[in-house]
């Protein structure tokens, strides 16, 4: 790649290295200049731009980054649409991330052009929970580089994977010695009823017995054989291989694998078996809900991942989980933070119109066989925002049924013909308060397909600037537009037959551009002549993709 300032008559081709600012628009970094841009940098007086020029054997960053994340990816992980050389991985269920540090590392090793990072190693991940990202440095890789990235990332076994979590039934067995509280055994339950259930499990029962060696051992053999985890909280921390809890396991017929490990809260676990069921004598800090090293230890089993004595020892790094006075924002007064996750976008198809210049019931008309609407809504429907609502306002009884089937809310606004700022308000009022941004669908546009939905909610960024995405096809801006949650205030305090373009325009810098190789952004039904278009681009299949 050529990386360097050059002349204007030389500009044609160019990966803009910087935006720049002209009368009346933006060209932002990494556009690919063409024949208008350049004619628009020299009306405004520049004579010189920086950028990037592909040589022969290069690739662009976008390809770049989803090559490598396409091999990174191994069982429940998803990649999603590279977007400025930034590819993310998104974990498809819950469970643990598992990945390989020593490919990881290598892989990092190859050139600083390609970086990947991840969460780290067994770390619990919720679905749709960001576990890796692929970040292309420069416009342009070689694709020598990009290649032996990816032989890394497609060793053998996978470099990255999510172990999703098993359904266990468990049971919990309570030795009581003489004096012991009741509110003691009735918190310990609790807690362990609590941490199966976060992890998908569930506790069958509890047994109480007292602290000996013959009575724990028969209520371990007896749990053993109903359950797929048994959970033992001695009313005596275990100090010794020798001591009761340990001796009990080893006369129902069981094998201790474990004793200790370098977790703090935690020191105490004992791991053992019992046949093929895990045996844990858990350590007193089992007793609070706060994270430990019996956490570490049940998360693998129930996400089927090895965890023997080799693999406990080997928890020392990062096993110091305890409060101490020193340390600079000890947990009790620390800000949770929630963990990256794709984000959530809703769709808010604007479909209360009357369609007047089209004698009224628009959204209703038949094409091919299904009513106008009910191909753009079927769109949102199937990509992936959540929620998706629909505002009606003229033909609310009878759009209802016509979209009867579809995972859709419906909002009816009694002041649509007032404007269409009216029906912005009373969509954007309805979404509940944990979506990230929405995209605003006009329910006339019968060529959207789900994935000019599913583009923009991948390409939406706020941290990176792309707090606003626009579709684009041969130059020109279409529809939906993604806005950002923080604008959800300015767009409800618009009025009249306004949209949301007063508002993108007034915040050009978080625009983002995400091109579309087809049309179906662009075209809205306004007139019959345009309908009659649309039903022969249908009738000829000639209506791009379905999906």
């Amino acid at each position: 790649m050529i990386f360097g300032e050059v002349a204007l008559d030389e500009a044609e081709g160019l990966v803009l290295a910087h935006s720049l600012r002209l009368p009346g628009r933006t060209l932002k970094k990494g556009r690919v200049l063409e024949p208008a841009d350049v004619e628009a940098l020299r009306q405004a007086g520049v004579q010189r731009v920086t950028g990037a020029r592909l040589e022969p054997g290069d690739i662009g960053e976008d390809e770049a980054a989803d090559t490598v994340a396409r091999a990174l990816a191994g069982s429940d992980v998803e990649v999603t649409r590279a977007v400025t050389g930034r590819c993310n991985l998104i974990a498809r269920r819950p469970g643990l991330a598992m990945i390989d540090r020593e490919r990881l590392d290598l892989l990092n090793q190859v050139d600083e052009t390609i970086t990947v990072a991840t969460v780290p190693p067994f770390e619990l991940v919720e679905e749709r929970q960001i576990v890796a990202t692929v970040k292309v440095i420069p416009f342009a890789v070689n694709r020598h580089v990009v290649d032996a990235c990816a032989a890394y990332a497609a060793g053998t076994g996978s470099l990255l994977a999510v172990a999703p979590l098993r359904a266990r039934r468990a049971v919990l067995i309570l030795t009581q010695l003489p004096g012991m509280k009741e509110s003691v055994l009735e918190r310990t339950e609790s807690a362990t009823a609590w941490r199966l259930e976060s992890l998908g499990s569930a506790l069958v029962r509890t047994v109480r017995c007292p602290h000996a060696v013959r009575p724990v051992a028969e209520a371990a053999k007896a749990a053993a054989a109903e359950a797929d985890l048994v959970l033992i909280s001695g009313a005596s921390a275990t100090q010794d291989r020798r001591d009761v809890v340990p001796a009990a396991i080893e006369v129902a017929g069981g094998s201790i694998e474990h004793f200790g490990m370098p977790v703090d809260p935690g020191n105490l676990l004992l791991l053992a078996r019992i046949g093929a069921v895990p045996v844990v004598d858990m350590p007193g800090c089992g007793r609070s809900t706060k994270l430990n090293g019996l956490d570490w230890v049940l998360r693998r089993l129930l996400a089927d991942v090895p965890v023997g004595a080799t693999d406990i020892m080997r928890m020392g790094a990062g096993g110091l989980l305890k409060d101490i006075p020193n340390r600079p924002l000890p947990r009790h007064r620390a800000v949770a933070h929630a963990a990256p996750r794709e984000p959530r976008i809703a769709a808010l198809v604007l479909a209360a119109g009357a369609g007047r210049r089209m004698g009224g019931g628009k959204l209703l008309r038949d094409l091919g066989g299904r009513p106008l609407a009910r191909w753009t809504v079927e769109a949102a429907a199937r990509s992936r925002a959540r929620p998706v609502v629909v505002v009606t306002g003229a033909d609310d009884e009878a759009l209802r049924p016509a979209l009867a089937g579809l995972d859709v809310a419906f909002v009816h606004n009694p002041r649509h013909a007032e404007g269409l700022s009216t029906s912005l308000r009373a969509g954007l009022a309805t979404l509940p308060p944990d979506v990230d941004g929405a995209a605003v669908v006009l329910a006339d546009m019968p060529l959207l397909r789900p994935r000019h939905i599913d583009n923009l909610i991948a390409a939406f960024d706020p941290d990176e600037g792309r707090a606003i995405c626009i579709p684009v096809h041969d130059g020109r801006r279409g529809h939906p537009v993604l806005l950002a949650r923080r604008f959800f205030t300015e767009v409800m305090a618009l009025a009249g037959d306004v949209g949301a373009r007063r508002v993108v325009a007034e915040h050009d810098d978080d625009v983002y551009e995400v091109p579309v190789a087809d049309d179906g952004v662009l075209l809205d039904v306004d007139t019959p002549g345009m309908l009659d278009e649309i039903r022969r681009r249908i009738d000829n299949n000639d209506d791009g993709a379905r999906a």
